[in-house]
């Protein structure tokens, strides 16, 4: 187990002119893409990484070009106009909902670096010149690529669809989330999803109860035991699965259960599920008679995590002076499960 370290980069922002092609493109339709950088696209979005675009440019001649050359599609929420890079970093970063502190930008001036830097310190700037060395470095090279790496793009593609269509829906929220058809499933983890637990202690950070990270040997150890539950949620609805979102690892005890860890995607929060996990842990405890308590640590970006305990019934129960803090929950009151969408439990 491991506390909280330099994270790893979830999306790459590039700029055009000099940096995706050679030339400028406002100067001359004759640009010609850089060696190798189609080569370089295609990694990344295979190891989970995203990319985007931070260009001053016409949007419609960039895209067009950008076509042309048939690299279009790597790119999610592409910032193409005329103001300042740093604004254009921010959107992205609101538009993905990953923290700066993942974000790498590519430039070809250094003015412009220098102005992403000065505005979003957390940003690692990388220049241009440097480009054909970004698939060896560390924080784009994760330990592991799992099935929901390799399909990241596509479910943020999938989620702009569901935006699209909530922003267009016309009624209660509530029959929105009824249309959606969602679909959520608990699991008990086996081996094979220790590669993705692994993979979300470390991605995810707002909602994350402790901010600690479990490597695949801790994991291993832990589901071997007879000590420990660790379970795994999953969700989908009919535009497609969102992968594994959530993870929660339970040490069980004669009398006590304590909730070590309890972590969910930032991705599905608007989907109303955030509890489910929650509440099923509750009715478990309720069910086998034991007191229910959950470590918590506070983080500068997991204050959201820290209001779904309360809004559960969790008090704080013992609090030290890094932020430590024992939770109990006296099981009187459990929310009950949604009744839009379908629950699956596959848990010994």
């Amino acid at each position: 187990m491991k506390e909280e370290k330099q994270k790893d980069i979830k999306c790459v922002i590039w700029d055009l002119d000099n940096t995706i092609w050679d030339g400028v493109l406002m100067e001359s339709e004759t640009v010609v893409l850089k060696k190798k950088i189609e080569a370089i696209l295609q990694t990344l979005d295979e190891r989970g990484i995203l990319n985007s675009i931070s260009s001053k440019n016409n949007y419609d001649d960039a895209m067009r070009k950008l076509k042309e050359f048939q690299i279009d599609q790597y790119f999610l929420y592409p910032q193409i106009h005329w103001n300042t890079k740093s604004e254009s970093v921010k959107q992205i970063q609101k538009d993905m909902n990953i923290g700066m502190d993942t974000i790498l930008f590519v430039d070809d001036q250094q003015f412009e670096l220098d102005e992403v830097k000065s505005v979003c310190p957390e940003v690692m700037c990388v220049n241009a010149s440097m480009y054909e060395a970004l698939l060896d470095m560390p924080r784009l090279n994760p330990r592991f690529i799992t099935q929901d790496s390799k399909r990241r793009r596509l479910m943020y593609l999938e989620n702009i669809e569901r935006q699209k269509e909530e922003e267009a829906f016309q009624g209660p929220q509530i029959e929105f989330l009824v249309g959606l058809n969602m679909e959520f499933k608990i699991s008990q983890a086996t081996e094979s999803d220790l590669e993705r637990a692994e993979e979300l202690t470390v991605r995810t950070n707002q909602l994350n109860s402790t901010g600690i990270t479990y490597d695949y040997h801790d994991l291993k150890e832990l589901i071997e035991s007879e000590d420990y539950m660790l379970l795994v949620c999953e969700l989908k609805d009919k535009y497609g699965s969102y992968g594994k979102i959530g993870l929660s690892l339970v040490k069980k005890e004669k009398e006590r259960w304590t909730i070590k860890l309890l972590l969910m995607s930032c991705r599905v929060v608007s989907r109303g599920v955030g509890t489910i996990l929650l509440t099923y842990i509750m009715n478990e405890a309720k069910k086998h008679n034991v007191r229910l308590y959950a470590d918590f640590k506070q983080t500068a970006r997991n204050k959201m995590m820290m209001l779904t305990y309360s809004f559960a019934n969790f008090k704080t129960v013992k609090k030290d002076e890094e932020g430590c803090c024992l939770l109990e929950n006296d099981l009187s009151i459990i929310q009950p499960y949604p009744d839009y969408l379908k629950l699956l439990i596959d848990v010994d």
